[in-house]
């Protein structure tokens, strides 16, 4: 399994691009781009996110390569590659950030995940979303109105059902428990929220 320093040299190389020019269509420094390649530095998620979206890649190939496991071909069999996941962890400095444990999944190739999220808390659990289960995540800058994602207010992730009125220049943020309020936000509140992604599956403890 190759590591991202490697997957990034391969695209870069790939793409024709030295690394002053990889920098610069990213807007970085050719030095970051050098101390990536070489280990030095590990990028954040806001870098990670400009990576995979510039090289039309999936973010968990970037950072880890992909793990495949042998399977017997059978016609009533479905072959499914084994890859780790990064969870996503705590707050810095208001961006995301990947924690180092990592998360094994079996992927059928249908889910469109891009990474996961812990869940605390039982705001969610009439949508079977319970605490400390494991909702998985489509990279995505938007949802449709109804649909659960994980979002960024202020220094902090949650998994709420979105609701937003573009005329009203308002969003809702509903959680799926009675006991709790819903989350309003209005005019420049909005600043400070930041959709990751939409919640396309949620694995729990049995």
């Amino acid at each position: 399994m190759t590591e991202f320093k490697e997957n990034l040299k391969k695209l870069r190389l790939k793409a024709g691009l030295t690394q002053g020019e990889l920098a610069q269509r990213l807007g970085t420094s050719q030095s970051s781009i050098g101390m990536y390649e070489s280990g030095q530095r590990q990028p954040n998620f806001e870098m990670l996110d400009k990576l995979t979206r510039f090289f039309d890649t999936d973010m968990n190939y970037l950072l880890q390569g992909e793990e495949t496991d042998g399977f017997s071909q059978f016609e009533n069999v479905i072959p499914v590659k084994r890859k780790k996941l990064h969870v996503l962890g705590s707050i810095a400095c208001g961006e995301p950030i990947f924690a180092q444990e990592t998360y094994d999944v079996m992927d059928t190739g249908e889910e469109g995940f891009d990474f996961c999220l812990r869940c605390r808390g039982d705001s969610m659990i009439n949508a079977n979303i319970k605490d400390g289960d494991m909702v998985f995540i489509h990279r995505q800058d938007m949802v449709e109105n109804g649909e659960i994602a994980a979002v960024i207010i202020g220094n902090d992730v949650t998994l709420k059902r979105v609701a937003y009125y573009p005329e009203k220049n308002m969003l809702i943020l509903k959680p799926e428990n009675p006991t709790y309020n819903d989350l309003v936000y209005v005019g420049s509140e909005l600043d400070n929220i930041r959709i990751l992604g939409k919640a396309v599956a949620v694995q729990t403890k049995l």
